[in-house]
């Protein structure tokens, strides 16, 4: 069966493409989708003076408020309706997954299967909507309060604002959160994730033109900018490498008689990924870290006070940043590692089927040795993703180089692209699975008659 499988990833070709109505269907409908997404990148909010919104954000830019900026595809620096993003639904969903792992009620609704997830996602819906009105709430209150070099954001303040504001903010955010849904169940790849990329892959032409005038206005120093362009190529393929890296856990199975056939005796591999969290764990640990600096950043909240001082604490080249960030990746990396992976689950599947791991005896032998070794390389695979997001931070606060060029942010598009390509490829390989049944159908049916 494996060999089958290997030599259709081989024939799988583009060339079959062309007959994949279906997967044809789905790309279309994810490109559409994207483009609904960088459209609405594109309306503002209504009640504030563009200008003068630009200009506080070139005063106040860099650190924290680039990153949110990123993660919002553009959408901050423009004031539209999406400048909230995805991240108050990535934020619901660390507090939901945190919540299911300590209440055992959670827990207990988690494994009642779809009924129980459908719920889980309900609530995560409704947490969405009171973090994005919250943080809408800070914004629009933020953004009264700040002026800048050309005159106040907004030219009418008032409650009638603040409310458009929080229904224009929130309103984007459902909105974005519906389309990530539906592009999961309906288009390729995880819609969330092919959200963020968007915006990353959209905004980074800007942000390569911006580091060639720095350049220029530097003196022209093309050894610094050839060298920059060529770290990002090295942590680009450091990237992929790590992310093909995996630990194959060899099963055997025995050899079992029916009747007068004997069957069994192969031998296969559980693939344990060196980072089975994927990019999961930069993107919850940038949301946590945007959570706090919100209304500071938006704001422009200064001098003394409990919110200022964590605005100054986590920003860009801090010691206190650079910590927490790579804390937070660390943790975020095994917790959801423990949620994707169930040692004891898997153990139970192969005692089911009869499969066993050579020298280990099944059952709880076998889940300890899965959990020992899955340990193990997600030690090596959070230090690779706290290495890649924390190691351009220096590159950043040493040659004020845009955060584009950071680690999180080609972590991000690159592990996105690999996953979706990864997708389309399965779903190559599906449609000729498809095209050899339907072709001994036909031969089948050819020699009945």
């Amino acid at each position: 069966m494996s060999s089958a499988i290997e030599q259709l990833s081989k024939n799988a070709n583009w060339g079959t493409f062309a007959k994949a109505t279906e997967l044809k269907q789905r790309i279309l409908f994810v490109l559409g989708a994207l483009l609904v997404y960088r459209l609405g990148t594109y309306i503002p909010v209504p009640g504030i003076d563009p200008n003068a919104w630009g200009s506080f954000f070139d005063q106040k830019g860099g650190g924290i408020l680039d990153m949110f900026n990123m993660f919002a595809g553009g959408a901050l620096q423009r004031m539209t309706i999406f400048t909230l993003g995805i991240l108050p639904y990535i934020s619901a969903s660390i507090i939901m997954q945190l919540a299911t792992a300590m209440f055992p009620t959670l827990e207990a609704m988690k494994k009642e299967g779809e009924m129980g997830r459908m719920k889980i996602n309900q609530y995560t819906r409704y947490l969405t909507v009171l973090l994005s009105t919250v943080q809408a709430w800070g914004v629009a209150v933020g953004m009264e309060n700040a002026t800048s070099s050309v005159g106040p954001i907004v030219p009418d303040p008032g409650m009638f604002f603040r409310i458009s504001v929080v229904i224009t903010l929130v309103g984007g955010t459902v909105f974005l959160m519906w389309l990530g849904e539906q592009i999961t169940a309906r288009g390729i790849g995880n819609g969330i994730s092919l959200i963020i990329f968007a915006g990353i892959v959209a905004e980074l032409p800007g942000a390569i033109a911006g580091l060639l005038e720095l350049n220029m206005q530097k003196g022209g120093n093309f050894l610094e900018l050839f060298m920059i362009f060529g770290l990002s190529i090295a942590v680009i393929m450091f990237i992929v490498f790590m992310e093909r890296a995996q630990r194959r856990v060899v099963v055997q199975y025995p050899k079992r008689q029916v009747g007068n056939k004997m069957y069994g005796g192969d031998s296969n591999h559980i693939p344990l990924k060196l980072n089975t969290a994927g990019v999961i764990p930069p993107i919850f640990a940038s949301s946590l870290l945007l959570l706090p600096v919100t209304v500071a950043g938006l704001g422009g909240i200064e001098g003394e006070g409990i919110i200022a001082d964590i605005s100054r604490y986590l920003a860009h080249g801090q010691p206190i940043y650079m910590i927490t960030y790579g804390a937070l990746i660390a943790f975020f990396a095994f917790f959801y590692t423990a949620i994707v992976f169930n040692p004891q689950e898997n153990a139970d599947n192969l005692r089911k089927y009869g499969g066993f791991i050579p020298g280990i005896r099944p059952g709880k032998n076998t889940a300890d040795y899965l959990d020992y070794v899955l340990t193990r390389i997600t030690v090596i695979g959070a230090g690779y993703l706290v290495l890649i997001c924390l190691l351009p931070e220096f590159l950043i606060s040493s040659y004020n180089m845009p955060f584009y060029f950071g680690g999180t942010s080609l972590l991000i598009v690159v592990t996105v692209t690999m996953d979706t390509v990864a997708q389309i490829h399965s779903h190559l390989i599906a449609h000729q699975y498809e095209g050899l049944i339907k072709k001994a159908k036909l031969r089948g049916s050819g020699r009945r008659r």
